[in-house]
């Protein structure tokens, strides 16, 4: 039924002179950039409501003293696309799953919410991709990184003074 149905809107759509001409695209009607989207915040055609925001732009401190602060602050600090509860990408997701094996506070920042936070946080590391794990203020690296230690027993050994009881969930 699926198939007779596509069959009959693709013989349609056939029937019109233009569908047929090779100068259309095969995606014209969907293109692959976003069109009711913008990035320009002082756009006059786009609502207030709906132009992009900074989550950061009510603090007085630079972006390079949140990093700063977060990474001094957190024992566990990890910068990644998403949230621990949801992340956004694989790597980010590997880095939280590896990292939640232990009873250690974990705090995060989504990098996919605020452009210039991730370039504060390149900056501030000196390490171009993300995950960017911090623990007890140090850089530790990536997930490839935080998986490795994990799988020779550093991870546990370093996350250590941050908990006085590392282990395992069960």
């Amino acid at each position: 039924m699926a198939r007779l149905l596509a069959n009959m809107i693709y013989k349609g759509i056939g029937a019109f002179p233009a569908a047929r001409s090779t100068a259309i695209a095969p995606r014209s009607f969907y293109p692959g950039n976003l069109l009711f989207s913008t990035s320009i915040p002082s756009d006059p055609d786009t609502h207030e409501d709906f132009r992009p925001t900074s989550k950061l732009e009510s603090t007085d401190l630079s972006l390079k003293d949140i990093v700063e602060q977060d990474v001094k602050e957190n024992p566990v600090m990890i910068y990644m696309k998403g949230v621990p509860d949801l992340p956004r990408c694989g790597f980010s997701a590997l880095a939280v799953r590896v990292l939640k094996e232990y009873n250690v506070p974990l705090s995060a920042r989504n990098i996919l919410e605020e452009p210039e936070l991730k370039n504060a946080v390149k900056g501030f590391s000196h390490w171009p991709t993300f995950p960017q794990i911090f623990v007890n203020g140090e850089f530790i690296g990536g997930s490839d990184i935080i998986l490795n230690m994990h799988q020779t027993g550093e991870l546990k050994e370093k996350l250590k003074e941050t908990s006085g009881k590392i282990g395992k969930s069960e």
